[in-house]
């Protein structure tokens, strides 16, 4: 079963470059792009199994550059 989130990412000024180099090494990173508004980066975010997705998105707030992270997990019907 893949559960996938949407990590909305806020980076530090002048560290956005940096930041979007490390989101794209993390595992479980399927996209990472720029986005205008409160937010400066989104990253599509799957694992295969549910209880990686926490410390996957820890990890993603913890980059080199990154402020601030909101995660919208997807919901299954």
């Amino acid at each position: 079963m893949l559960v996938s989130a949407c990590v909305l990412i806020r980076t530090a000024p002048g560290k956005f470059d940096e930041a979007v180099e490390s989101l794209r090494q993390v595992k479980g990173v399927q996209r990472v792009f720029p986005v205008l508004g409160r937010f400066d980066v989104v990253a599509d975010v799957e694992v295969k199994d549910p209880s990686n997705l926490g410390p996957t998105i820890l990890r993603l707030g913890r980059l080199a550059g990154v402020v601030f992270t909101e995660t919208l997990v997807e919901i299954v019907q």
